[in-house]
């Protein structure tokens, strides 16, 4: 595989697991995160009645855009995941007991995880995905649950489901429906794809 000098990349984001991701599949790039308002956003893209989907773009192309903004020569990867469960919107808990009460709110049903890429160069957008996995919980005791709670700890913060596939997590689980690669932040085989078409990657 050769990576092609110019256009450099950029990651968008201080996910890292999205990090661990595009390092796995032997990317060269840089990471410059991007603070937006991802809770206005949201409450904007509900209130609009804005699909799932189209909303995680929406996200990711924020944050896309604020650091392409600052390096119009490099092509920049935005992403963003949005978990819905019967209707419901849930976002990153802020503390372990908030994680907690999500996951009980997950526990025994099936939910969607809506990951939305973007990426960016000269001022626009070049590309896009929408990757949806659907994930079923298990009927988990709250034993376990307080386990697993003390054994991940805080890491689970960084995720918008409370828990981490890549991890113990993959115990609440009965079926996992969906690209293991976009669960964990970033959908690779489209991404891979698109580099390669925008001869970032050649071969």
């Amino acid at each position: 595989m050769i990576q092609a000098a110019v256009p450099g990349l950029v990651l968008a984001s201080g996910s890292a697991s999205r990090r661990a991701l595009l390092e796995g599949a032997g990317l060269r790039f840089e990471v410059e995160a991007a603070a937006v308002d991802e809770a206005s956003i949201k409450e904007a893209c509900q209130a609009e009645a804005i699909s799932p989907g189209d909303a995680a773009i929406i996200l990711a192309e924020a944050k896309a855009e604020r650091v392409a903004r600052r390096r119009p020569e490099a092509l920049v990867i935005g992403g963003d995941q949005l978990l819905v469960c019967e209707g419901r919107w849930f976002d990153k808990p802020p503390d372990l007991a908030a994680a907690r009460t999500q996951l009980l709110a997950l526990r025994g049903k099936r939910h969607e995880l809506v990951s939305g890429t973007v990426a960016w160069r000269g001022g626009e957008r070049v590309w896009h995905d929408i990757t949806i996995s659907r994930l079923t919980m298990r009927e988990f005791s709250e034993a376990f649950l307080e386990d697993y709670l003390a054994l991940e700890g805080e890491r689970l913060l960084a995720s918008v489901g409370g828990y981490r596939l890549e991890g113990p997590g993959v115990q609440l689980f009965t079926k996992v429906e969906g690209d293991h690669s976009a669960i964990l932040g970033l959908p690779l085989f489209p991404l891979l794809g698109f580099l390669r078409q925008h001869s970032v990657l050649i071969y």
